[in-house]
C-alpha cells in the first residue's frame, strides 16, 4: 500500500491531486476501525499528521463587541488540544465534547478535522460547531474555499470534499455567553452518543442557539426553540427562566428531533432524550434552582 507522508499543506495537496482516491490520515480513530473490520479497502494513503500548519489555533482580526473575534482552528487540533484552558475559554462547549470523546490515548490522536471528516451523525464536536455556525476552510492544488457546516455535512458519513481537497481549518466566532454540550450514552465514557446537543448563548446578538446530534442524519439547529428562548431570556442578568418557558424550550427541541430506531436505541428514546438534555442545558447556562418538569 503506498503512503505519501507529507511534510506540507502544499505536499498534501499535490499528492491528493495525483491521486484522487486517496485516503488522508491523521489520528486515524475512525479509519483504523474500518480498517481493522475489513469494511474499508485502503490504495494510497496521504498522511497528514506531521504538518506543522494544521495543528494550533488562532485569532484573526479586531475585536468586534457584537460578532465576536473569530478563531481559526487547525484541522489537526487533536481533542486534548480543544480541552486545554486557553483554548476551552473561548470555546467552552467544543472543549467539554472533546473532555467526552473515547479515551485520553484516543483524545491525544484523534482530530477535529477528522471527526468533521468522517461526518458521524453522532461525531461529538460536529453539534457544537452547528451551535456556532462553523465555517470549513477547504484547500486544493486550485485554491481555497470555504463552506458552511451545514453544506459540508451532507449526510450519514458523507460530507462535500471534492476529490484532492483537505480540510485546513476551522472558523468559529467567539461569542459572549454560556455555552454547554451534553449527551446521553450507555455509559458515562468512552461511549458513542445516544443522542447530544450543544447550547450557545450570544449575548451582545441576543440569540440562543441549539444543535441536536444523533438524533438525524446531519446535525440539526432547533430553530423554534432558539427564537422563542431569544424572545423571553434575560440576556443581561442571566437568570433562570421560568419553569413553563424551560417546558416548552424542551418540547420543541424534542420536536425538532428526526430520530431512527437502531442497535444503540429506539427514535422514541432519542426524542425524549433531547428534550431532557435541552432542559439541563438551559438550566445550567442559566443561574438558579433547577425547576421540576411540570
Amino acid at each position: 500500500m503506498p503512503v505519501t507522508i507529507a511534510i506540507s499543506i502544499d505536499d498534501a495537496c499535490a499528492s491528493l491531486d495525483a491521486h484522487p482516491g486517496a485516503l488522508v490520515l491523521a489520528g486515524g480513530t475512525d479509519l483504523m476501525v474500518e480498517v481493522n473490520r475489513g469494511v474499508r479497502r485502503i490504495d494510497h494513503v496521504v498522511a497528514v499528521d506531521r504538518i506543522p500548519e494544521l495543528r494550533g489555533w488562532s485569532i484573526e482580526g479586531d475585536h468586534d463587541p457584537v460578532h465576536g473575534q473569530v478563531l481559526r482552528l487547525g484541522a489537526g487540533t487533536t481533542c486534548a488540544d480543544l480541552a486545554e484552558p486557553a483554548l476551552a475559554s473561548l470555546v467552552p462547549a467544543l472543549a467539554q465534547a472533546a473532555r467526552t470523546v473515547g479515551s485520553p490515548q484516543i483524545r491525544n490522536a484523534a482530530t477535529l478535522g477528522g471527526n468533521l471528516a468522517t461526518a458521524s451523525p453522532a461525531g461529538d464536536t460536529l453539534p457544537v460547531l452547528a451551535a456556532l455556525d462553523a465555517e470549513v476552510e477547504l484547500r486544493s492544488t486550485d485554491g481555497t474555499r470555504r463552506l458552511p457546516l451545514d453544506e459540508f455535512v451532507t449526510g450519514v458519513k458523507a460530507n462535500a470534499l471534492n476529490p484532492g481537497e483537505l480540510i485546513t481549518a476551522i472558523r468559529v466566532r467567539v461569542l459572549d455567553g454560556p455555552q454547554e454540550f451534553l449527551k446521553v450514552g450507555t455509559r458515562n465514557a468512552m461511549v458513542i452518543a445516544v443522542t447530544s446537543l450543544a447550547l450557545v448563548v450570544d449575548r451582545p446578538g441576543r440569540t440562543v442557539r441549539v444543535a441536536l446530534g444523533s438524533v438525524a442524519p446531519v446535525p440539526l439547529r432547533a430553530t423554534e426553540a432558539e427564537v422563542l428562548m431569544a424572545e423571553r431570556l434575560d440576556f443581561e442578568g442571566l437568570t433562570t427562566p421560568e419553569p413553563e418557558l424551560v417546558n416548552r424550550f424542551s418540547e420543541l427541541v424534542a420536536d425538532a428531533a428526526r430520530p431512527i430506531d437502531d442497535h444503540r436505541s429506539s427514535a422514541a428514546y432519542r426524542t425524549h432524550a433531547v428534550g431532557v438534555l435541552a432542559r439541563r442545558a438551559i438550566l445550567r447556562a442559566f443561574s438558579g434552582p433547577v425547576p421540576e418538569p411540570a
